[in-house]
């Protein structure tokens, strides 16, 4: 796909209807959010690479940036691709063990050691909690949140059983670390934010592990573990438009530019459909003939990626239990917007 300019510096934004959307239908959006998604504090819509509707709620603007819950995990995946693609790592299904050599795992506790970064990013290593029922908290009261989670690693369930891990997606961090030497956030300014012209996530020097230190309004930057290994499945904090830039380069299949940011054959393993609808850290989706991968986050955070309408859709929101389901307002108020 050819593109006449790239948003690094800044977003270019035009008259919808140039982009093939409708501005009439598109301004069904503003009451509807504010009236049924309260908790939406910002969303911009990208078609062919313009910004084709942009508004901000709860006194939010544009510069702000947004605590975006697990789509981390999905800018996680593409660190991951970008450490393959560059040797730090040599394929996905490398052991992950082996990035640990001072862990000894039980010499009985064969699973443990054939859990592979594949099973990581497709949530098909097998944990002792049952699916969905994942305990956080305890992850956070941990010293040692790595090796809390390889001792849950392995345990009960069978490998290639899909069962959603935050804790698993923090293990991918700790290993970029160990192959690049380089937390996840030093990783992602330099290989990921910067090539694209993402804003640099500044460090934060964490005081407590509460729940708003981890989760809430206290989060800025990237939340890191007592190690200093950046949050590898939450506490990115970013601001629409740059999780539009982020959808943006996926959509355009790694290339930025005329730079191969992230290869093509990453792009497309991570978004590939699968019996799970889920590919490397990016939910998938495929509805009355409209394929979607989605990055998705607590909260009603999200960044969708619709390759054959060159769409990419990024809603920050503020954490609520229970949000209205995002795809909902895509589907009833973004899609009709289209007229091609």
């Amino acid at each position: 796909m050819q593109r006449d300019y790239w948003p690094t510096i800044e977003w270019r934004d035009t008259d919808p209807k140039s982009l093939g959307m409708d501005p009439e239908k598109l301004s069904e959006l503003e009451p509807v959010i504010k009236s049924e998604y309260s908790n939406i504090n910002g969303i911009v819509i990208v078609r062919d690479g313009f910004i084709a509707y942009e508004k901000y709620f709860n006194g939010c603007g544009p510069d702000d940036a947004h605590h975006v819950a697990s789509v981390t995990k999905s800018i996680m995946s593409a660190l991951i691709g970008i450490a393959v693609d560059t040797g730090y790592i040599k394929n996905v299904d490398q052991k992950v063990l082996d990035f640990f050599p001072e862990y000894v795992p039980d010499a009985a506790d064969r699973q443990k050691q054939e859990i592979t970064i594949r099973h990581l990013l497709t949530m098909t290593a097998p944990y002792p909690f049952a699916d969905w029922q994942e305990p956080l908290d305890k992850l956070c009261m941990q010293p040692d949140w790595v090796k809390y989670t390889l001792d849950m690693l392995g345990q009960k369930g069978t490998i290639g059983d899909f069962k959603y891990s935050t804790a698993g997606a923090h293990l991918l961090s700790a290993i970029i670390t160990r192959s690049t030497g380089k937390s996840a956030r030093e990783f992602a300014n330099e290989r990921l934010f910067k090539p694209i012209g993402m804003k640099e996530i500044p460090d934060f020097e964490m005081k407590s592990f509460g729940f708003d230190d981890l989760f809430g309004k206290n989060v800025k930057g990237w939340v890191k573990d007592p190690n200093h290994n950046s949050t590898g499945g939450w506490g990115l904090t970013l601001s629409p438009r740059d999780m539009g830039r982020f959808g943006f380069l996926y959509m355009n299949r790694g290339i930025w530019d005329n730079h191969q940011v992230i290869s093509e054959t990453w792009i497309d393993e991570s978004t590939t459909m699968t019996p799970n609808n889920y590919g490397y850290l990016w939910w998938l989706r495929e509805e009355d003939g409209i394929f979607a991968y989605v990055a998705l986050g607590d909260g009603g955070n999200v960044i969708c990626c619709i390759p054959n309408k060159d769409l990419v859709i990024a809603i920050a929101s503020e954490f609520i239990m229970n949000p209205k389901d995002r795809w909902t307002l895509i589907k009833e108020y973004i899609f009709p917007a289209i007229m091609d």
